[in-house]
């Protein structure tokens, strides 16, 4: 399972999503699902586009599926209306913990899809292949999915399946699930890809 979060060494941990009350409140869409890691926050950054400002959090209540936030200096309705949208970001160490075979999405972009062929067997000479480069997580219907731009330079891969019509290199989704992905190395920046039937 791949945790939403951004460049900067901070993580996205949720959205501003409408106003709450009077008082410059709004509804706060967690990133991962999960509330309680935002509640206890202190401080936080909002971006949108190129743009950034950094809060104090003056409170934060989860409600039902959602929370709700108050800062400093966010003092009514129309206030808060202009976040509408911005990401909430912190710090890497105040984000969700992650379990067992989760990963931020950060970590995961820019990693290289490798493919390991033991003794021939399946076709391919032995060896470690450089398939592609991820270069998004997006959500699916049964998982996360790993959008990987093949490698023009891969030669177990064949041409009509790197390229597009036009040309371009091509790209693949890849499930992110024990079946097509084996070990997920973040320091190394590899991911192994199980199966190569997935790319055609």
């Amino acid at each position: 399972m791949a945790v939403n979060v951004n460049l900067d060494d901070q993580l996205t941990v949720g959205f501003v999503r409408g106003t709450h009350g009077l008082s410059g409140e709004f509804k706060v869409e967690s990133a991962s699902g999960f509330y309680e890691h935002i509640a206890e926050l202190k401080e936080v950054t909002l971006r949108k586009d190129d743009q950034s400002r950094n809060f104090k959090v003056e409170s934060a209540e989860i409600g039902s599926q959602t929370l709700y936030m108050k800062l400093e200096g966010v003092n009514s309705p129309e206030e808060a209306k202009k976040l509408n949208g911005w990401d909430i970001r912190v710090s890497r160490k105040f984000a969700k913990p992650l379990s067992k075979d989760e990963w931020y999405i950060a970590d995961l972009i820019d990693c290289t899809l490798v493919y390991e062929s033991k003794d021939g067997l399946d076709g391919v000479s032995a060896g470690l292949y450089e398939i592609g480069t991820i270069t998004d997580v997006l959500e699916g219907g049964s998982g996360d999915l790993l959008e990987v731009t093949l490698s023009e330079s891969c030669n177990i891969l064949a041409e009509n399946i790197k390229k597009t019509s036009s040309g371009n290199p091509r790209k693949v989704l890849v499930p992110l699930n024990k079946e097509h992905v084996g070990k997920v190395d973040i320091k190394a920046k590899t991911i192994q890809l199980m199966h190569l039937w997935i790319l055609e």
